[in-house]
């Protein structure tokens, strides 16, 4: 009987000491809600809420580096596109036939493309294509006859926006106009100053049978100074002048002089005024052609709807251009400025191939896409 009390007296003495701790505790939490019970007032909307700390900290116990970095920091700059530096040399002296590619400028529609446009004068107008030829230069200005006689030449050249959109060289012909003749014209003798006058004008003016009489002089390579020619009378008329400006010029000197234009000499229509670019990096640099002639494009219809403001801006910027027979001839450029640079006129440039060839200027054609393209096409 003892033994069997012994054996049992441990699990029940441990019974009894966990009854005893549960039902005091329990004692004691009922004695505490009552308590608080009493003590608390009623929950209304306006009761302040306490959350335990064990819940939701305080908002002091925050520290700022604990705070997300990405909401306090700004994201930083987007880095601006990179600049294109595009290098553009004129046909000769700056004029107001220029006048898209300076109002572009000034007016930022390049730097609105991303482009920065550097516009050069050439010491001498031969220079402008063969520096282009070379890389030397990004863009050259020319003349439709020019670009096909030198792309048959083999320079590797591609017109890419058309400014002027008829031609504005003309025979100028010492003395009063008059009433012409194949005879009286091809008793004159001729200068000229590119190959435009030598090689298209000159052969309409002078037939191969004047040519080849005993007493023909042959006409003189001018080197760009038909004015002191004409003052010095070593010739009687320029094959390839600039009918806007040589004519005023002279006759500020004393000579008078009338014009016959090329359409007269049976020569087709050709564009006055081209950018050219090099055909050998034509297809990788299209994408900054097109922006190039987009601010063209932009320049030239700004100019066509303020034509007072232009050509003030063009005259603030090259006080040189402000004389009497630029702004004469102002009105004139304006009517022959093309409104849509890109655009390209395939028929044009394929008739004037085949009167190279059908004259003996040329023994072959060359395809319109060697000559010109639309840049926005590329």
């Amino acid at each position: 009987m003892l033994r069997c009390l012994l054996r049992y007296w441990h699990p029940v003495l441990s019974s009894l000491l966990v009854t005893l701790l549960f039902l005091s505790s329990t004692s004691h939490a009922t004695e505490e809600r009552v308590e608080t019970t009493q003590d608390a007032a009623p929950l209304t909307l306006d009761s302040d809420v306490i959350v335990p700390n064990a819940l939701w900290r305080p908002v002091e116990s925050v520290s700022e580096d604990e705070a997300p970095t990405m909401g306090l920091t700004p994201a930083p700059p987007l880095e601006p596109p990179p600049v294109k530096r595009v290098t553009l040399m004129l046909d000769w002296y700056l004029s107001p036939q220029h006048a898209a590619l300076v109002v572009a400028q000034e007016r930022g529609l390049y730097a609105a493309q991303g482009l920065e446009v550097e516009i050069q004068s050439p010491a001498d107008p031969s220079i402008a294509i063969k520096l282009l030829t070379a890389g030397e230069v990004d863009l050259a200005l020319t003349r439709q006859p020019l670009l096909h006689l030198h792309a048959h030449n083999g320079a590797p050249i591609t017109r890419i926006a058309t400014l002027i959109e008829t031609s504005l060289t003309a025979v100028i012909v010492m003395g009063a106009e008059q009433p012409e003749t194949e005879n009286t014209l091809a008793g004159l003798h001729y200068g000229y100053t590119t190959g435009e006058g030598r090689d298209l004008s000159i052969p309409r003016l002078l037939p191969r049978s004047v040519q080849q009489t005993d007493d023909f002089t042959p006409p003189i390579n001018l080197h760009f100074d038909p004015i002191r020619a004409m003052r010095e009378g070593q010739i009687d008329a320029v094959a390839d002048g600039f009918y806007h400006y040589l004519p005023q010029q002279l006759a500020t000197e004393g000579i008078n002089t009338h014009i016959i234009r090329f359409d007269e000499l049976d020569i087709p229509r050709n564009d006055g005024l081209v950018v050219l670019a090099n055909s050998d990096t034509l297809a990788r640099r299209a994408d900054t052609w097109s922006r190039f002639v987009l601010a063209l494009e932009q320049a030239s219809h700004w100019i066509i709807d303020n034509p007072d403001a232009a050509w003030e801006l063009l005259i603030s910027a090259h006080p040189v251009v402000d004389n009497d027979i630029n702004a004469a001839a102002w009105e004139d450029i304006l009517r022959r400025m093309a409104l849509n640079p890109a655009a390209l006129d395939s028929r044009r440039y394929a008739a004037f191939e085949t009167y190279l060839e059908q004259t003996g200027v040329t023994s072959a054609q060359l395809p319109v896409s060697r000559l010109a393209v639309d840049p926005h096409a590329l």
